[in-house]
């Protein structure tokens, strides 16, 4: 007997499981949490999000942290980048590595993470040091470590 597998379920098993942001305006010289990890540890293969109201013209550097549950501080997940008048499209994603800069460019070929986070209990937070208006949608892929560990949109 055939038994078909919807496209979902491959992209699940083949490349992790996403969980997607509705777009939302940018935190105003503050952070705000994009996802949670909510029980366990995680493997994070992909994090980007894509520009859907532009960004106002006006110095705004930007990046992601991640603000674990338990005891200690919060991580620069990636250095800080300008998103100052970005258009609508612009996509932003990191590589992985702490000491990089968040990226950003129009055609971003391949958001997969060339070094792949291992995270725990916490938020992933997008962090602007200004108040600028505009909005962007993230989306995050993920594999779970433990089991029953998973992530949501916060």
């Amino acid at each position: 007997m055939t038994s078909m597998i919807d496209g979902a379920s491959v992209r699940q098993v083949t490349q992790g499981i996403l969980v997607s942001r509705a777009t939302d305006t940018l935190p105003q010289s503050t952070a705000e949490t994009l996802f949670n990890v909510v029980t366990g540890r995680v493997l994070i293969v992909a994090l980007y999000g894509q520009v859907t109201v532009a960004i106002q013209n006006q110095l705004n550097n930007t990046k992601l942290v991640f603000d674990p549950t338990a005891t200690g501080a919060d991580q620069d997940l990636c250095t800080v980048l300008d998103i100052a008048n970005d258009a609508i499209g612009e996509m932003y994603t990191i590589s992985g590595t702490v000491g990089d800069a968040m990226r950003s460019d129009l055609l971003i070929g391949n958001p997969r993470l060339s070094a792949p986070l291992v995270l725990n209990v916490g938020g992933i937070e997008l962090n602007c040091a200004a108040s600028n208006s505009g909005s962007v949608k993230w989306d995050l892929i993920y594999v779970p470590l433990d089991a029953g560990a998973y992530v949501e949109a916060a």
